[in-house]
């Protein structure tokens, strides 16, 4: 549904999109990370055709977006910087002005997707009373009017708060099952990522510095909690007994290779430390994406 060729962008010498590629097959949940200035809205700006590549193939559902714009971004439904919306009249009355730049929608269209987005009772309001979240579907209401195969979110969960963030990953996971929908999710909150995208790739400075199962991500990690009452004198008994290779904030091992904790637990219980608990860590998003981008450490200076 969405690849993209070894593309660059550059806005007056600055680089803003370095040699950027890859792929989004239809009906995956697609994530993309990175910092404020990483590149990804430019990269989104370039799939909806607001933003000409330097240089590469941007293709949208099978078509250059270049070339051939219109076919592209038909079955395209998106949420793209902060939606405006007339607070003077009705969220029903707004999806209807909104849709007649695009195409024209019948009222029973409007109606369909205030319901799914879950406005229904709320749709003859004006928008000036309308708390934030209740924006936020609304701009997903209208980036649903064309009844599309593909969604791009950037920042769909942007100011919510936590009733309002689990509505909205509820509402995208309903979509995407329901509809069979494929969505490309550009968003800062990585617990979000985690629980909604199957891939993701993380930007940094223009460049793609990953591309990924998340599954794979999770599971990458080989570290071992360890809880304990006296976890330096665990370390220092299964250091001697060549269990582990390594510690890590006095909570976490990782073991030597062709053991297991069954043979942690013995060892330790053995020579009298109370093992309170030992399982498999499992590394979060937000572990990987902020080990993967932090800074190299300085150098000492001579």
């Amino acid at each position: 549904m969405i690849e993209l060729s070894h593309v660059v962008k550059k806005f007056a010498g600055r680089t803003a999109v370095d040699d950027l590629s890859f792929t989004v097959p239809r009906g995956e949940i697609f994530g993309l990370l990175g910092h404020n200035g990483a590149g990804k809205s430019t990269a989104i700006g370039m799939m909806l055709g607001q933003v000409w590549p330097t240089s590469g193939e941007v293709k949208v559902c099978g078509y250059d977006v270049q070339t051939n714009r219109s076919k592209a971004l038909m079955p395209v439904g998106a949420i793209f910087e902060a939606p405006v919306f007339y607070d003077y009249l009705s969220g029903a009355r707004n999806l209807e002005i909104l849709s007649t730049y695009t195409a024209p929608t019948s009222k029973a269209r409007i109606q369909e997707v205030i319901e799914w987005v879950g406005l229904t009772g709320r749709e003859q309001s004006k928008v000036r009373t309308y708390s934030h979240g209740m924006r936020s579907r609304l701009a997903l209401a209208q980036a649903l009017l064309p009844k599309p195969e593909l969604l791009i979110l950037d920042e769909p969960s942007d100011g919510l708060d936590p009733e309002g963030i689990h509505e909205m990953r509820q509402t995208i996971l309903r979509l995407q099952r329901e509809l069979g929908l494929t969505i490309l999710l550009s968003s800062h909150l990585l617990n979000e990522v985690e629980q909604l995208c199957t891939r993701i790739a993380v930007l940094q400075k223009g460049k793609k510095v990953f591309e990924g199962n998340v599954a794979d991500v999770k599971a990458a990690c080989g570290k071992v909690a360890l809880k304990t009452n006296n976890f330096a004198a665990a370390e220092r008994i299964l250091r001697a007994q060549n269990l582990i290779t390594a510690t890590a904030e006095e909570k976490f091992i990782t073991l030597a290779e062709g053991r297991s904790t069954a043979d942690v637990a013995q060892v330790l219980v053995t020579a009298g430390i109370a093992v309170e608990g030992i399982w498999q860590h499992e590394q979060t998003v937000e572990d990987f994406y902020l080990n993967l981008i932090k800074p190299p450490p300085l150098l000492a200076k001579n």
